[in-house]
């Protein structure tokens, strides 16, 4: 059986250090702690679950601080996790099983990770992160901010899923080393220029946010997955400023890197809406119903777009068109994915009203 060394970097995270460990340290063989500059309780958690906790000056570089947590591994194989990540115990269960059948030709394991969920438990946004690499391939992190684990060889991908937990999060932090840097005159890779530009979205520097997706785009260097959230989010900047004919320009310019994804399709039938044109809506609902983005994906999954969202609008798109039977079936559709939304139910009740009157067993009142 392997070994596994854990490695993380945090910085006053008594709130949640103590849930990650708690989830995640039977079934690691070594837990590594570099704390980059923590006043609170941090520290005196971490020393619950292991004595090899180091000290890292924080230098606004994330991916600097990851390769030192990484020096200080010594088993087998390397699994990073941030404080507010845990294994809830289904997947605990799933990375024991993996770890007691694991293939030594394995150089990296991707494993999904659950951004978040509703209010059902069902996952709603999720990708594929590389979590466990093997130590002797000497893989590294680049990038100062929202920084990646470049990594080669044989990766496969797991059933293992790391749930995030946030508690708390530093909202300025990113965008103040973005505009650090800026200020040093420091040249940024493409992929800066993606996330600058989401991170000046966020904070409402719109005009701003416009002109780094522009200079991302431009590059032609991005990866696809980032070409096409930019085009989603540069319909979002310019909806922000009342400009629909871009806004609509953005999400068609999504085309040119990949088949329509469901997101993109419910916001162009969402415009049609707008317009009153409902068989234009329903088109694109209907299209975002059939491309369905696969699991595997590196990319940012919601798979809302390509189920509830389409279904439940489809509903209202032939329910303003009088079809009330092909409403129905577009809310029974919607209902297999949130069977007790209030939504669902209401139409559920309203459709069956109709479907009786139609039918001649009732009538309206």
């Amino acid at each position: 059986m392997i070994s596994i060394s854990l490695c993380m970097i945090v910085r006053n995270e008594e709130d949640s250090l103590g849930r990650c460990l708690e989830s995640i340290s039977q079934l690691v063989d070594e837990i590594n702690i570099i704390d980059t500059g923590s006043n609170d309780r941090t520290k005196k958690i971490a020393k619950k679950y292991t004595d090899r906790i180091y000290d890292f000056k924080w230098i606004d570089d994330f991916s600097a601080a990851r390769n030192y947590a990484f020096t200080k591994a010594t088993k087998d194989y390397i699994l990073w996790l941030d404080a507010d990540d845990i294994l809830l115990e289904k997947d605990q269960a799933k990375f024991l099983e993996l770890k007691m059948n694991f293939d030594y030709n394995v150089d990296s394991v991707t494993m999904k990770y659950i951004l978040a969920t509703d209010e059902y438990g069902n996952v709603i946004t999720s990708l594929r992160r590389n979590r466990l690499v093997r130590r002797s391939k000497g893989f590294q992190w680049i990038g100062f901010v929202h920084e990646y684990l470049e990594v080669w060889g044989n990766v496969i991908n797991s059933e293992v899923a790391i749930t995030h937990k946030s508690i708390h999060h530093d909202s300025e932090r990113n965008l103040k080393i973005y505009e650090k840097k800026l200020i040093n005159g420091e040249e940024f890779s493409p992929r800066d220029l993606y996330y600058c530009a989401n991170e000046l979205k966020d904070h409402g520097q719109i005009t701003r946010a416009i002109n780094f997706y522009e200079r991302f785009l431009s590059t032609e260097k991005g990866w696809i997955e980032d070409n096409i959230a930019t085009c989603r989010n540069l319909a979002d900047c310019y909806n922000e400023i009342s400009d629909k004919e871009k806004m609509v320009e953005s999400l068609l310019r999504s085309f040119t890197y990949a088949a329509p994804r469901p997101e993109i399709c419910c916001r162009l039938a969402h415009f049609f809406i707008e317009k009153n044109d409902y068989r234009s809506a329903i088109f694109w609902y209907d299209l975002a119903t059939k491309t369905e983005v696969s699991q595997d994906n590196y990319g940012i999954h919601n798979c809302l777009y390509s189920t509830w969202i389409p279904h439940i609008q489809l509903c209202v798109c032939y329910d303003v068109l009088g079809d009330y039977k092909m409403a129905n079936y577009h809310n029974e559709l919607a209902g297999a994915y949130r069977p007790k939304d209030p939504k669902y139910l209401y139409n559920k009740s309203y459709l069956d009203t109709k479907l009786l009157i139609e039918n001649g067993v009732g009538r309206e009142s």
